[in-house]
């Protein structure tokens, strides 16, 4: 590993040193002065961080966030470039409604939008589900990441990881543009992570409707937790053709990513009754022989058709074969004042075999002065996991979140379950769904009222990971089935009263898979065990309104959402008995705020916040009743701002401000996190080297090494995440 980080550094050091050397000759052979003015001033405005309200909004297409009643902005390929994120947490750092914690206990980012989880396999691929890889994305692969605020039953079909009901996030890949691209890129991350990327895109034909292009990036080395080790290889294609009425696209992607040493999240049992001061910035009680390998292979073909100049046909087809491999570790605190925790740990191979397809079909009329589009169409998805897995029973040795030793690898199996060797199946999961909508529009659209509907059908299939004495059931063999249909409406309205004002208003619901009643829950025995539970449904109301001026664009949303969530309903015998239900509730609503503006000339500003009321409802016995949910922040607030400094021609100055309110750390809101700030500087310079741009970027995270927990969200019990250290990027991009 040494060798290889002296090779990247050595290979760094040279392109450095090539291109300084590069300069005198720039200054010797420079052109007018016009036109090096003219480069620089298209190499940074190219290079402006942005975010565009509009996007995918599921069958509905590309839109324009002021026609559809619904929240939506896209963050563009330029944030990923100049910020150089390693994952795509990293990404929607920058979004107001979002905060990312893990989950799995590993490194798998769990992304919490509106107070809800959104689960790495949940995130889309150009509209599909279970085709991007599923714990870490890398984001430089991707041309934007465009977020969702909401539920999205309707527009995007049922989640397949039982996910996704307070937004969904949707990424697009790199296409071939009108313009030439060859770019090579040399990046470096604090302590010691070197990395590049190159990206190259053409178009070819007479009237160039065939377009190809090809980035892809490598990077590995320690990051600023001490002694965690990342790496990722990625590498991206796309074919594209667009002629007359027809348009066809390729994508295909490979991405390998490899985590050793993660800083771990800390569970706090039930005997913990203060949350513990917070490690320095730094600090790493993760084991050296923590580790998590992901490769996928991953792509989509999808064809558009215009039978007309207002109707189209597409269909899209996608898959996904993944692998994953980990030895992971729950720590927990043992002693929130010393900082003893235990260590016990989990070896779980995984492999993933994804597919899904969409087709639709698209219409646009009018008469009378009525306009109406129609999406008629339908989706699915299969998904096969084949897992196994071996849990290892507390190590004697003590380990501490202050002063961080190395405790013996746990060894001793307490369960386990598959074939380790060669995992089989443990499930199959077939969603399906058939959509129809309307969005009818009057007042030259400056109403449009949108209503559809979209009946889906889950399927899934359960295998034994071990044998099932009771039930004569072998390790391998189908333990359970579940099949249920549930239909989910929209109804959507849009309201355009003056020239760049938008109001809308929307009624949508979220579905996800219904949990199976276990045996035993909360000190009960459970008297309905294996009952599979309905889908769940959520129902989201929503008011807003939207600027979208030339040098302005801003929303404000208003959002109540309820969901349904599995309960306990103790009964009369047998004794210390309960019945498993959907009885219980949870209602999170809120304020969304979201602007982007350039107030004078040379100053760009990206900003937002959040507020969030959640609360459980329905609880066993009125437990909780009332209490927040733990993990949900208060409120949110985030600030990007950009200065071109007209003092000195293309140098631009950047800043971020992240800042998230208090936040319960448990469902009895006894344990809270207190609130945090953190501030990022950073600059970059545009410079000339033969008529070619180079763009020079240097970046400081977490300026001032803030040490804080910044989540304590859970699906089942407290965990902290703390939060990452300063950390240095740099980063230098020439365009060919």
């Amino acid at each position: 590993m040494i060798h290889s980080r002296r090779r990247i550094a050595l290979g760094l050091t040279i392109g450095t040193s090539a291109l300084a050397l590069a300069f005198p000759a720039y200054a010797q052979a420079a052109n007018s002065e016009g036109r090096e003015e003219e480069i620089l001033v298209t190499a940074q405005k190219a290079n402006q961080t942005g975010v565009t309200h509009a996007g995918k909004i599921g069958v509905l297409g590309d839109k324009p966030a002021e026609d559809v009643p619904f929240a939506v902005k896209s963050y563009n390929s330029a944030l990923i470039l100049n910020q150089q994120p390693q994952t795509l947490g990293q990404v929607l750092d920058n979004d107001p409604s979002i905060r990312t914690s893990y989950g799995f206990g590993n490194a798998a980012e769990q992304f919490v939008i509106r107070g809800f989880a959104l689960a790495g396999d949940d995130i889309g691929f150009d509209g599909l589900y279970g085709i991007t890889p599923r714990q870490l994305i890398a984001p430089e692969l991707y041309d934007s990441v465009q977020v969702l605020n909401g539920s999205s039953a309707f527009l995007n079909g049922a989640a397949p990881g039982g996910t996704g009901i307070g937004g969904s996030v949707n990424l697009l890949p790199k296409r071939a543009g009108k313009t030439p691209l060859t770019r090579l890129t040399a990046n470096y991350t604090s302590s010691a992570h070197f990395g590049g990327s190159f990206d190259v895109s053409r178009r070819f034909g007479a009237g160039g409707e065939w377009g190809v292009r090809v980035n892809g990036a490598a990077r590995r080395g320690d990051v600023g937790i001490d002694d965690e080790f990342r790496s990722a290889y990625l590498l991206g294609g796309a074919i594209d053709y667009n002629n007359g009425p027809l348009r066809l696209s390729l994508d295909l992607a490979y991405q390998k990513v490899r985590v050793n040493q993660l800083r771990p999240k800390l569970t706090l049992p039930a005997a913990i009754t203060v949350i513990p001061r917070v490690p320095k910035a730094s600090t790493n009680y993760g084991q050296p022989y923590y580790f998590t390998n992901l490769r996928d292979i991953y792509g989509q073909f999808r064809a558009e058709y215009d039978l007309s100049d207002n109707a189209m046909v597409y269909a899209a087809f996608g898959a996904r074969d993944g692998s994953e491999n980990g030895f992971y570790s729950t720590l927990s605190l043992l002693n929130a004042t010393t900082g003893a925790a235990s260590v016990s740990g989990s070896l779980i191979p995984r492999t993933d075999n994804n597919e899904a397809a969409q087709a639709g079909l698209r219409v646009k009329l009018a008469a009378g002065g009525v306009t109406h589009e129609f999406n008629i169409g339908g989706s699915m998805n299969w998904l096969v996991n084949r897992n196994a897995f071996e849990f290892y029973a507390v190590s004697p040795v003590t380990n501490n979140i202050y002063n961080p030793v190395v405790v013996p690898k746990p060894s001793a199996v307490s369960s386990r379950g598959g074939n380790m060797a060669d995992p089989f199946p443990i499930s199959r999961t077939r969603l399906t769904s058939a959509f129809a909508s309307d969005t009818i529009g009057v007042w030259d659209d400056r109403i449009l009222l949108t209503g559809g509907l979209r009946l889906q059908q889950i399927d899934v299939k359960t295998y034994a990971s071990s044998a099932i004495p009771l039930r004569n059931i072998a390790a391998g063999q189908l333990s359970a089935e579940y099949r249920k249909d549930a239909i989910t409406p929209v109804v959507g309205l849009v309201v355009k009263p003056v020239e760049h004002v938008s109001l809308y208003a929307n009624r949508i619901e979220a579905l996800v898979q219904g949990a199976a009643a276990p045996a035993m829950s909360g000190g009960f025995n459970i008297v309905n065990v294996g009952e599979v539970l309905p889908p769940y449904k959520s129902k989201q109301y929503e008011v807003g309104g939207k600027l979208t001026f030339d040098k302005v664009t801003a929303s404000l949303a208003f959002f109540t959402t309820e969901r349904a969530t599995q309960i306990l309903e103790p009964v009369a015998t047998p004794a210390n008995s309960a019945r498993f239900v959907a009885s219980g509730r949870q209602r999170n609503k809120g304020i969304e705020l979201s602007v982007q503006a350039e107030p004078v000339k040379g100053v760009r500003i990206i900003t937002g916040g959040s507020v969030i009321d959640a609360r459980l409802r329905r609880q066993t016995n009125g437990l909780n009743e009332g209490n927040k949910v733990a993990g949900v922040p208060d409120y949110l607030i985030n600030g990007n701002v950009e200065w071109d400094v007209p003092f000195i021609p293309a140098l631009t100055l950047t800043s971020r401000v992240v800042h998230t309110g208090e936040q319960p750390a448990n469902n009895s809101n006894t344990l809270s996190l207190p609130s945090w700030t953190r501030f990022d500087l950073g600059a970059r310079y545009v410079l000339l080297v033969k008529d070619m741009p180079l763009t020079l970027r240097a970046g400081v995270d977490n300026v001032a090494n803030k040490r804080y927990w910044a989540s304590a969200f859970d699906n089942s019990r407290p965990d902290l995440l703390q939060g990452a250290p300063r950390t240095y990027k740099l980063s230098a991009s020439i365009d060919l």
